[in-house]
């Protein structure tokens, strides 16, 4: 089976939950079928083709220049018996190959543009064009993946002419290899952390969907005895960089122990980082999946969580951590909750190992790799 994989992001350009999923995803597809990985970002390798955008449009508006990355891609594509694409970045390029080839699409939704309607501040007119380009491929689509039931709800609430039989649940995957316990205290050192006290770790991207805002308003009055590590890059827009630094400098201001860490860090550092923080907190206001939560969880870390999208289907409320409801009071539930598992360090410690427990027994990246080439080949049958 010749299968086409598409996305914007792949190592060495991750920068975000969808790219960690491909990345693994594609690792392990490529012992069950053969894999062509298309990508953006320069050169060639074995097994991938990386296309760029077009140079005449370099300065222009960015969903046009995602579109001609999506031309280039389906122009390789020539060959490939079935597709699968991810993310808008790269959906268009699939829906194209579906239609110039012939082929199967298969898409999965790792998050939907009409739930995102912060992204027209990132995007301006585009967002009109990103709306565009996803609704025409999820509608399209032979099978469209979702990676959480939630998620799955919420694609047939957003397009509901999508024949509900053609929505699959396959959950995100975690490499529990990679991600495992790493007590090792040399990354804390280095970043200028004090292992000897406790912190709160946050790792993500600087958007309106993680909920950076509310944290940094949330964590003012926790513990004082506690660190608060931000692992926080990849700004969508300078409105947001401009109000993360704000509160970042206002909260340096009123407690000691503020950490910020605006560059990607090497995997190894992240996961000692994960294993050795009291708590992990992911504070996110919109989360299909919210793949970092089991990272944590792998690297044996309580979590605290929005109860959002997809995250009741990581995170076990009360067994491997805390949920927490997105309401007026986000912000004074979100502080508490951090301070309950910062207070019971033995409740915390059996939420880590239940965490631990959880994502090695349910979500292996070869149990996913396998779910999707199943799919794959129903679908072959069907065409």
């Amino acid at each position: 089976m010749r299968v086409g994989l598409l996305t914007r992001e792949y190592p060495p350009d991750v920068y975000g939950g969808a790219g960690v999923h491909v990345e693994f995803l594609a690792r392990e597809l490529a012992s069950l079928v053969d894999l062509e990985v298309h990508c953006w970002g320069e050169g060639r390798g074995v097994g991938v083709v990386r296309h760029r955008p077009w140079s005449a449009l370099d300065g222009s508006n960015d969903a046009l220049r995602t579109f001609s990355v999506d031309l280039s891609i389906a122009a390789a594509l020539e060959g490939r018996e079935l597709v699968h694409s991810h993310t808008w970045y790269a959906n268009l390029a699939g829906h194209f190959a579906k239609l110039l080839y012939g082929v199967p699409h298969v898409l999965t939704a790792h998050s939907l543009e009409p739930l995102r309607p912060w992204k027209a501040e990132q995007l301006g007119g585009g967002y009109a064009l990103s709306s565009w380009a996803e609704r025409t491929a999820v509608e399209a689509a032979d099978a469209v993946i979702a990676v959480s039931g939630a998620m799955r709800e919420d694609i047939l609430a957003c397009y509901p002419a999508l024949d509900p039989d053609r929505v699959h649940v396959v959950h995100n995957g975690i490499d529990t290899h990679l991600y495992r316990p790493d007590r090792g205290t040399d990354a804390l050192t280095r970043h200028g952390i004090d292992p000897a006290r406790p912190y709160v770790l946050f790792v993500g991207r600087i958007t309106r969907q993680k909920g950076v805002p509310h944290l940094l308003r949330a964590v003012r009055d926790i513990d004082p005895g506690v660190q608060v590590v931000l692992c926080a890059g990849a700004p969508d827009t300078p409105e947001i960089d401009r109000e993360f630094r704000d509160l970042f400098e206002e909260l340096g201001r009123i407690r000691a122990g503020v950490f910020w860490i605006p560059q990607m860090l090497p995997r190894p550092e992240v996961v000692q980082l994960l294993t050795r923080a009291a708590v992990f907190v992911c504070p996110s206001v919109y989360e299909p999946l919210g793949i970092v939560n089991l990272e944590a969880m792998a690297c044996g870390t309580p979590v605290v969580a929005s109860r959002v999208g997809g995250i009741p289907e990581v995170v076990d409320d009360g067994r491997t951590g805390v949920l927490v409801d997105v309401d007026e009071e986000f912000e004074t539930r979100l502080a508490g909750a951090l301070d309950a598992v910062l207070g019971d360090p033995e409740a915390a410690r059996r939420m880590g190992e239940a965490g631990r427990e959880r994502a090695v027994g349910e979500f292996g990246w070869d149990a996913v790799a396998r779910r999707t080439t199943a799919l794959y080949e129903e679908i072959l049958k069907q065409a």
